[in-house]
């Protein structure tokens, strides 16, 4: 009889879960039907090496001791999607709502300023650009939990993966994925 060991079942199983999540964050709503978003799974030895970017990135920040604890716990998972934005612009700029919540007045204001580089990712961004970030990644969420994989939204991983130039997004988020007896992801020091 065939059999599937549990190790393999738990992969393929997460897997198809980060499959599911990346549609969920696809087809999230996006303010004025304007999709900006990009997707990428990673696992086995690409983990690996996202660990090493956050390690390498986290060095050079205050907060080295938060990219040491999220890489630790990004190489303790058996995947992680990556949420990009691909596009900070306003959105139809053609006919903009100028909302001012980029801080600049209106849409011609945040056009004729300067693109700045911060310290993990660029600006200045659309607000509801970040607004369908945010929506798509907790879409993105919602599969994995109601599908019972542990997972945890880590801004840490976003800065160090834009550098690895694996996506074409200005800005990424990360959710790593595990399936063990106890989340990874609590209870950390």
């Amino acid at each position: 009889m065939p059999k599937i060991k549990d190790e393999k079942a738990e992969l393929e199983g997460l897997l198809a879960v980060a499959k599911a999540m990346a549609v969920a964050a696809r087809t999230a709503p996006k303010a004025r039907g304007v999709d900006a978003i990009e997707t990428l799974i990673v696992f086995d030895e690409d983990l690996d090496a996202l660990a090493g970017a956050m390690e390498e990135h986290g060095a050079k920040s205050a907060m080295s001791e938060i990219f040491k604890r999220d890489a630790n716990n990004v190489r303790k998972s058996q995947a992680a999607l990556l949420v990009g934005l691909r596009d900070l612009r306003p959105k139809k700029v053609e006919s903009p709502l100028d909302c001012g919540g980029c801080g600049h007045g209106d849409c011609s204001g945040f056009l004729r300023v300067e693109k700045r580089e911060g310290k993990d990712f660029p600006g200045p961004v659309c607000l509801f650009q970040a607004i369908d970030l945010g929506i798509a990644l907790s879409s993105a969420c919602s599969v994995a939990a109601r599908s019972h994989v542990d997972n945890r939204i880590m801004y840490t991983i976003g800065g160090p993966a834009c550098k690895l130039g694996w996506m074409k997004s200005q800005i990424i988020i990360g959710i790593p994925l595990s399936c063990s007896g106890k989340s990874i992801y609590f209870d950390r020091t």
